[in-house]
């Protein structure tokens, strides 16, 4: 009991921390998000490495790095997910900067369930009945939403296919949660720095001018990064993956608040309904292999199993 009540406050705090980044993009919203990305990589990998180093996890890289020399899979695993986390770290800092949060928090609203179609595709894993229904309410959702505006939400679906996409990859390397993020950003963070050298020798790059607490803010990058991951990890082994997926609908739940009622987003009652669609998605896909669903469930699904 006393670990499973560690792994509750473990992982609530990691999806509270999540939940709370907005606040931390809006602090440095004047840097354009691209160069923002690239400190986030850059610090992000000094800060893991520095934790590596301290908890004596440096002879577990240098042996993961040859394993993923040796193992093509892995080794083209392990650069998808630093792609695809690329992605949705410059998607996420750009929504948050231009006024989009509502936008993002639906994208991780979203997530859970693109999770679960890329398990059914890809894994073969199978759909059960109330799964099914709570994807159809999603895509009403998102199709309401899509014809009132008369353009996809692409902000939302970006970040959770990007994040979707990225847990699929995680998943198939099987990399310890700190060793993962290690590699991934040493794989774009030549890059990250290349950037930022031109920008620099350019004299547009924003960190040489900046004030001395925007500076530490771009350097804390790193350290909001992973320190949440961190804590995740710590949490998520210690209990079971349904309550782990009851706890992340806290952090776009933060954000959707934020964007409303502190940064005064526009939410209109088609926002309403999209998200009320996507709730009830999220509520029936939470219960949907418990007895209170899988008993009103039509028998054909029980005959032939969809997963029941």
């Amino acid at each position: 009991m006393r670990e499973y009540k560690i792994g509750i406050l473990y992982t609530a705090i990691a999806y509270i921390a999540w939940g709370v980044l907005p606040l931390y993009w809006k602090l440095i919203d004047s840097i354009p998000a691209v160069e923002i990305l690239a400190h986030r990589i850059v610090w992000s990998l000094v800060f893991v490495l520095l934790i590596i180093l301290i908890s004596n996890k440096g002879k577990q890289l240098v042996t993961s790095l040859k394993e993923i020399f040796k193992n093509k899979i892995k080794l083209v695993g392990i650069i998808a997910s630093s792609i695809l986390i690329t992605i949705n770290w410059a998607t996420y800092i750009w929504a948050v900067n231009t006024d989009h949060i509502i936008d993002a928090s639906l994208g991780y609203y979203i997530n859970p369930l693109v999770s679960v179609l890329l398990g059914i595709i890809v894994l073969k894993e199978r759909l059960l009945f109330w799964q099914g229904i709570s994807f159809g309410l999603a895509g009403i959702g998102v199709l309401i939403l899509t014809f009132q505006y008369g353009s996809f939400p692409w902000v939302a679906f970006t970040l959770a296919l990007s994040f979707g996409f990225y847990g699929l990859t995680k998943k198939l390397a099987k990399l310890d949660s700190l060793i993962g993020l290690a590699m991934e950003t040493m794989v774009v963070a030549p890059i990250a720095l290349i950037y930022l050298g031109f920008l620099h020798n350019s004299g547009v790059g924003s960190f040489s001018g900046a004030s001395f607490d925007v500076k530490l803010l771009l350097m804390g990058a790193g350290v909001a990064t992973a320190l949440p991951l961190l804590w995740f990890a710590s949490g998520a082994n210690r209990i079971p993956l349904s309550v782990v997926g009851i706890l992340q609908y806290i952090a776009p739940t933060i954000s959707l608040l934020l964007g409303v009622f502190l940064y005064q987003e526009h939410f209109t009652k088609v926002h309403l309904v999209t998200f009320i669609c996507i709730w009830a998605a999220l509520l029936i896909y939470s219960f949907s292999k418990t007895k209170l669903l899988t008993s009103f469930q039509p028998k054909f699904t029980k005959d032939k199993s969809l997963g029941a």
